[in-house]
């Protein structure tokens, strides 16, 4: 029955909720929102990428910094690397569909910036090559991934692993981890 599968899959978000944001976790959180909330300080940048709902969750972010997440305050500067598809296009096509986001690192990161990488699987080549191309430019990187972790936990100076492997219950906790950083960020950016 429906109701059926609406249980389960709550139950399951509850569950990935509990588990994934335990005390250390927060701690991490409030670790990436500082670094954020440092580079816009010092006149520099977050970038996200992203495949799928990754995709359209690095968008939302840039959202949220571009435009407001909960107040009205000075724009934040904030870029998706999803979003252009003449230059996702000419890259996939001219070189590889692998090196989408290494390619506008290469062209938009500045050291000091934060590249925030979101991948269920923590093993998306084109997120991997983006955090490593990203860290040779001296970026601050951030993996945002499921249980494990994959390649980018290797990678990241920040990992945040959601603590399951079912692809919707790794993003709705993504989603949700990404707003909290965005809150904290604007709070102490913009105290009231």
């Amino acid at each position: 029955m429906a109701s059926d599968v609406l249980k389960q899959n709550l139950d399951e978000h509850q569950s990935a909720l509990a588990a994934t944001f335990s005390e250390p976790n927060l701690k991490l959180l409030e670790e990436i929102a500082q670094e954020v909330t440092r580079a816009f300080k010092n006149g520099h940048k977050v970038l996200l990428c992203g495949n799928g709902g990754s995709a359209a969750d690095a968008q939302h972010i840039a959202a949220e910094f571009v435009g407001r997440f909960k107040r009205e305050r000075r724009s934040l500067p904030a870029i998706a690397l999803t979003t252009d598809t003449s230059i996702l296009t000419a890259i996939g096509n001219d070189y590889s569909y692998e090196v989408i986001f290494k390619r506008q690192i290469e062209g938009l990161g500045l050291a000091g910036d934060i590249l925030i990488g979101i991948s269920t699987s923590g093993n998306s080549k084109n997120v991997v090559l983006a955090l490593e191309e990203a860290k040779k430019m001296k970026l601050k990187t951030v993996a945002f991934t499921g249980k494990g972790g994959g390649i980018l936990k290797r990678c990241a100076d920040y990992c945040f692993e959601v603590e399951s492997v079912k692809t919707p219950r790794v993003q709705e906790m993504h989603i949700t981890a990404l707003h909290a950083i965005s809150e904290l960020v604007e709070d102490t950016l913009f105290p009231t």
